[in-house]
């Protein structure tokens, strides 16, 4: 019961995160919308595959290094920002796009094909490249997670927290691929770029002046 009493502990926490709208959110939405439903849940898993990479470190004691190392740290930041500007730059250059006839919303046709493999990239680097995770990490398993608990267990919170985060993209994924919903955001195709474009680039502005402590 304290295992159970313990994961609770972590996933009150935990679920503010993923509810909150983050780059992340903000891919995955993109994502549905720019090329369809299937492009955005396999994004999804892309994120949910990074967030084990970082729990993973964490449990490693890795976390402890980068958090205290400026060098490696701020490496992590400006490969983080980089990345999140150069989306924000692609989304300002992209046009606006089509909206194929209305089907089954399971059978939404996105409008720019693009594989899976690069949809999974796309959303394990823009969650891998985020250093916010490695000092959430952190302070979390620290404070909440017993130095008694097996990293067996510890490797299970892990995939049941990234189980939890897959879900939720997927339930967005679901809901943005609507028809009457992508349908809406469609018909301002152009300035949804922009504006998506401008977000993002202003994400990776704000992750470039973030402090490792």
């Amino acid at each position: 019961m304290h295992y159970v009493y313990e994961f609770l502990g972590l996933m009150a926490v935990f679920s503010v995160l993923v509810v909150s709208p983050g780059a992340d959110f903000l891919l995955v939405v993109r994502q549905s919308l720019v090329h369809g439903r299937r492009a955005a849940i396999v994004t999804s898993f892309g994120i949910g595959a990074s967030l084990l990479f970082h729990i993973g470190y964490t449990i490693l004691g890795i976390g402890i290094i980068v958090a205290q190392s400026l060098f490696l740290f701020g490496m992590l930041k400006w490969a983080g920002a980089a990345y999140l500007i150069y989306l924000g730059w692609k989304s300002l250059r992209a046009g606006a796009f089509d909206m194929p006839d209305e089907k089954a919303a399971s059978h939404i046709t996105p409008a720019m094909p693009v594989s899976a493999l690069r949809c999974f990239l796309i959303g394990f680097a823009t969650n891998a490249l985020n250093p916010k995770p490695v000092l959430f990490f952190l302070s979390l398993f620290t404070a909440l997670v017993s130095h008694d608990t097996p990293a067996s267990i510890q490797v299970v919170y892990g995939l049941l927290m990234a189980a939890t985060l897959i879900l939720w993209f997927v339930g967005v994924s679901t809901f943005f691929t609507v028809a009457s919903v992508r349908a809406r955001f469609v018909a301002w195709g152009r300035w949804f770029n922009r504006v998506t474009g401008v977000i993002f680039i202003g994400l990776g502005l704000r992750l470039a002046t973030q402090q490792a402590n």
